[in-house]
């Protein structure tokens, strides 16, 4: 649970900036597409952790 959280906050802090235009100036923006694919990629990450966390057991 402990990964997970990490994760999910690892994620959060690096993509909710992108997506509020904060590095907007230096050129970087995330469009909303992106923002659903890294949504995505963020909750198969979850599965797969939660997963190997049950075998390691």
């Amino acid at each position: 649970m402990m990964q997970n959280l990490a994760w999910a906050t690892g994620y959060n802090v690096v993509t909710l900036p992108l997506a509020a235009e904060v590095a907007y100036r230096w050129g970087i923006l995330l469009s909303p597409a992106a923002g659903a694919v890294l949504m995505s990629v963020s909750t198969v990450m979850v599965a797969v952790n939660a997963g190997l966390l049950r075998i390691k057991r």
